[in-house]
């Protein structure tokens, strides 16, 4: 049986490098990365830069830059000399980064060379190690943007010289003696309420969670896996980093966002076994580039309309799409928010391994999740090994009531935020996670939204948005949704396919009042057939065009605060 000694990243890190030493860790899809011996001699070597630069157990040490090897090299160089990591969104606003430099009083900071202008203005007493994320090299205090490049040379001989120095100890690099209840990291998360708060996540947390989490779905150490999401995140840290670092998984990182034109070679080249995803993607995918075949003409628009004849279409479609991924995946995690009916139904008909999973950040983060083969349309699946989830003043009709979550995954509180952890935790540990669900006859768990979005009907109905706004996001011209109430009646913000409307209507040519006819049209007949599939108290009373795209979380939630008043 391979356990650890103890459910730290320090005893993860110590198996590992000597368990799989000369398996692919982390790497470039196009370039180099390091074999998980490389990948130890690094980490020890910068842990040994930081502890002689002044960095010690319980400093906090900031960690802003986009997916790399080096992003990994340094969280456990910080995890592992028993420092707190602060892993920043790489979106967040200079503002917001700002703020969490200050208020962890971080006494260090990784950033990338892309993202140095958040914080090349920014000046704080604690703060006192400067690192370029891309090349471990030292930043000088001061240095503009413009004359980054030019002194990276220099702070990489620097950084160099005191590599060499560190290298010739590393034999006598002792064990920090890191306990589960360590602190690990605290992640600032970007929700969709406006609200950033630090949650603090032990090791003990994170290693709960992957170990749950490979009693489901078990890693191997052939394992590819390709990251698409940031890694800043605990959604990916979790389940796309530390997991696979577990078992001897390789994990493989894009220089490029992932766009269909960066992804479809990579995807080719690597052929991941297990990829983590937000419903975004899949949708788009399934929108983009499948649905339009089933729409092609009226024989198959027909054909595909027998349930049998759509299954095996479905299926058909589903081992092409199998192919674009690689040919080898296994394991197609989706996690965020709810995955569109008709893009799920797709996936389920068509043997496509994906699995659903819920959680939270502040649940390190999954609660609940199904496996390959083992989904239930609209459900999330079974909660997980050693996680207790109760619902919470259900209602007698539905069984729907709050999900609360108890387990050894579940944070230690906010970053100095003693009022707010009050509220959260519901006593004995239960943490109250605003989420709205119910458990059925076999054990999955469902999801209804949150309990702070839920809307009260006239009649005292509950009302969920995020059920109906997966209902709009079926229709052809929609790319993207969000319902709210205003004067007491239901009203969605729509962000259609312009370029779908294009070919329609051949819009470029149309003079501006006649195009405005057409879209008027469009989201009148979106609301017209949201309405037929909808209880009627979820009908709405008006469409709204959302021109722009919505604004969104990293993991690709709408930022509904943004949208929705009072």
């Amino acid at each position: 049986m391979d356990t650890l000694e103890k459910l730290t990243l320090e005893a993860l890190f110590e198996h590992s490098i000597e368990r799989y030493s000369d398996n692919t860790c982390l790497s470039w899809v196009d370039g180099e990365g390091f074999t998980y011996r490389e990948f130890g001699e690094q980490v020890q070597v910068l842990r040994e830069f930081l502890a002689d630069q002044g960095v010690s157990r319980g400093d906090r040490v900031a960690l802003l830059g986009e997916n790399m090897p080096n992003w990994g090299v340094a969280y456990f160089a910080i995890v592992t000399m028993g420092a707190v990591v602060v892993p920043i969104l790489p979106e967040f606003h200079p503002s917001a980064v700002h703020h969490i430099l200050r208020h962890d009083e971080c006494k260090g900071l990784f950033v990338s060379e892309k993202l140095y202008s958040k914080v090349e203005e920014f000046k704080y007493e604690t703060l006192t190690v400067y690192m370029l994320l891309d090349d471990f090299s030292i930043i000088p205090p001061d240095t503009p943007k413009d004359r980054l490049s030019r002194t990276i040379q220099a702070g990489k001989k620097e950084f160099d010289k005191l590599k060499e120095a560190a290298g010739r100890k590393l034999k006598r690099t002792a064990a920090t003696d890191v306990s589960p209840d360590d602190l690990a990291c605290i992640i600032y998360t970007s929700g969709t309420t406006g609200n950033s708060k630090g949650v603090m996540l032990s090791h003990g947390n994170l290693m709960f969670d992957a170990e749950a989490a490979a009693k489901v779905v078990p890693i191997y150490e052939d394992d590819r896996f390709l990251s698409i999401l940031p890694l800043s995140h605990t959604y990916e840290c979790t389940l796309g980093f530390i997991l696979p670092l577990r078992w001897g998984g390789s994990i493989y990182y894009l220089d490029k966002p992932p766009t269909a034109k960066v992804l479809l070679p990579a995807m080719a080249k690597i052929r991941p076994t297990a990829i983590l995803s937000v419903p975004l993607v899949i949708e788009k995918i399934y929108k983009m580039r499948i649905q339009p075949k089933f729409n092609a003409n009226w024989l198959i628009r027909n054909l595909y309309a027998i349930p049998l004849v759509r299954k095996k279409l479905n299926r058909i479609a589903g081992k092409k799409l199998l192919e674009t991924f690689g040919g080898s995946l296994r394991f197609f995690g989706i996690g965020g928010a709810a995955v569109a009916y008709e893009t799920e139904k797709f996936l389920k008909e068509a043997g496509f391994p994906y699995a659903i999973g819920y959680g939270l950040t502040e649940t390190a983060p999954l609660v609940a999740g199904s496996t390959p083969f083992n989904t239930r349309l609209r459900a999330v699946g079974p909660v997980f090994p050693g996680i207790e989830v109760q619902i919470v003043e259900p209602n007698p009709d539905t069984g729907e009531g709050e999900i609360r979550v108890k387990g050894g995954n579940v944070m230690q509180g906010y970053y100095k935020a003693p009022e707010i952890n009050k509220e959260v935790f519901a006593g004995d540990g239960w943490f109250c996670t605003g989420d709205l669900g119910f458990i059925d006859d076999e054990g999955f768990l469902h999801i209804r939204g949150r309990l702070k979005n839920m809307i009260l009907g006239a009649s005292g109905e509950n009302i969920y948005p995020e059920e109906i706004e997966s209902v709009i996001n079926e229709e052809d011209m929609v790319l993207e949704s969000l319902v709210f109430q205003d004067e007491g009646r239901l009203v969605a913000r729509v962000h259609l396919d312009y370029d779908k409307l294009d070919e329609r209507f051949n819009s470029r040519k149309l003079p501006e009042s006649e195009l405005r006819i057409k879209v008027d049209e469009v989201l009148n007949q979106i609301q017209k057939s949201t309405n037929s599939k909808v209880s009627g108290f979820s009908r709405l009373s008006k469409i709204i065009e959302q021109t722009e795209p919505f604004e969104k979380t990293p993991t690709m939630k709408i930022k509904r605060f943004l949208y929705v008043t009072g």
